[in-house]
């Protein structure tokens, strides 16, 4: 890991067949038990990181509610600005340190999110620079981050090879189907070199927590 960025750990819910969502984009796949551990984990963090797609489709509010603990600075990453500004994480913004992360080719006008306590990062031309951002945050005094997705933004920080840790949750479901979301989306890689170390195992009831680490 580059001293100059933050350390990453991806955090996913996944079915037996490696679906984060149905295809209906339904993706409650955690019990209360792994919930208690996903917001253990979320209040370890300085930063929590997730695309606009679960903004829009689950609308959370990325917060620690199941323990007790601080809230991580969330950073929402949409290259084109077009949040709503009545989801969840916006509307929460002054009370929750909130970072939106738009492309250079944005549209200008973010007055309608620093109106609601939201900074806004520029970073990179036309699609977002994940690299060149953590480099951003880091000196923000950010430390430790945590990826929860989508598969897209999972694929992106993979590519980039920018995730130090995995813990994945694999629950007791299949969910199937050629349009349900998989733990990472995007075209790919053409060969099999992206080996992890498997660090430990967990059990919590009828499902299994695998730690690796890069």
């Amino acid at each position: 890991m580059e001293k100059s960025r933050p350390y990453v750990i991806l955090s996913a819910a996944i079915s037996i067949d490696g679906k984060i969502a149905t295809r209906t984009r339904k993706s409650n796949l955690s019990s209360r038990k792994d919930l208690i551990r996903v917001h253990n984990l979320r209040k370890s963090v300085d930063a929590i990181i997730v695309g606009k797609n679960t903004i829009r489709v689950d609308d959370p509010l990325l917060t620690v509610r199941y323990v007790k603990g601080n809230n991580p600075i969330r950073v929402i990453l949409d290259s084109k600005g077009g949040l709503s500004t009545k989801s969840n994480v916006i509307k929460t913004a002054k009370n929750i340190p909130t970072i939106l992360v738009v492309s250079e080719n944005a549209p200008r006008n973010i007055k309608k999110f620093t109106a609601n306590g939201v900074q806004v990062i520029r970073c990179g031309k036309k699609k977002i620079d994940i690299k060149k951002l953590l480099k951003i945050l880091g000196k923000k005094g950010i430390k430790k981050i945590v990826v929860e997705g989508g598969g897209t933004t999972n694929w992106y920080f993979f590519k980039e090879k920018l995730v130090d840790e995995i813990v994945v949750t694999i629950t007791p479901y299949i969910l199937g189907g050629s349009t349900a979301i998989s733990l990472v989306e995007g075209v790919g890689f053409e060969k099999i070199s992206n080996s992890f170390k498997l660090k430990k195992i967990e059990k919590i009831q009828n499902e299994i927590v695998l730690h690796y680490v890069s």
